[in-house]
């Protein structure tokens, strides 16, 4: 079966060009506007390319409406460039950043690399306990004493490569490359806030310091 692609942009000639281009190796779904954009991600598409600037509802918008319903990739297509554009686009859920005017060629290798590492998050793995804390990696799910921890999809994903690696230390700019892929086209500022309000929703369900700062040199695991 293949995989699906929702391409979102409000100019007809973008969507056409690139329905085009992808429709040989992918199912593809496509809207205008925010609006559409949300009532077509209810068909759980396995990506999203999704335009910024959009009159009405505003790619950004989108992203903060169906990111804690939709799990799968969703690649900005901005003319922004600015790094504080680009930290709000991932802390709105994005997963990546492809600047117009793009080729064509790179966007379908970005494409394939964001839908190989869900192929490969979805494979099986374990369930590791760390003291009161519990941590199902197929399931996505972090539980203390029973209680379930809310974690987004971007914090999940730091907390499961500190905790697959207790005791070895992360710098910014590795966590950054391990989760937001190689070309990720944001800052590793970006950590600094996803590892903080990790360690805020932890802290209300234990005093135990899973995260800890290694001053000069990053963050590991404290299991």
């Amino acid at each position: 079966m293949r995989p699906t692609l929702l391409i979102v942009d409000d100019e007809p000639g973008i969507v056409d060009t690139m329905r085009t281009y992808f429709s040989p190796q992918y199912e593809v779904l496509t809207a205008y506007s925010g609006q559409e954009a949300i009532r077509k991600a209810q068909q759980q598409p396995d990506l999203i390319l999704l335009d910024i600037q959009m009159p009405g509802t505003d790619g950004l918008t989108v992203c903060q409406t169906i990111r804690d319903h939709i799990a799968c990739p969703i690649l900005f297509l901005t003319a922004r460039i600015e790094s504080a554009d680009q930290i709000a686009g991932f802390q709105a859920g994005a997963d990546d950043y492809i600047v117009k005017p793009f080729d064509l060629d790179e966007l379908s290798a970005r494409i394939a690399a964001h839908l190989r590492r869900e192929r490969r998050r979805a494979s099986p793995s374990v369930v590791r306990f760390f003291g009161e804390c519990a941590i199902d990696y197929p399931a996505r799910t972090v539980t203390i004493r029973g209680e379930a921890v809310p974690l987004s999809r971007r914090e999940f994903d730091i907390l499961e490569l500190l905790s697959l690696h207790p005791g070895q230390v992360f710098d910014r700019e590795r966590i950054y490359e391990r989760v937001w892929g190689i070309d990720g086209a944001g800052s590793s500022d970006t950590v600094m806030e996803h590892i903080r309000k990790i360690r805020a929703k932890l802290a209300r369900h234990t005093m135990h310091s899973y995260i800890e700062t290694v001053w000069g040199c990053g963050y590991k695991w404290n299991g």
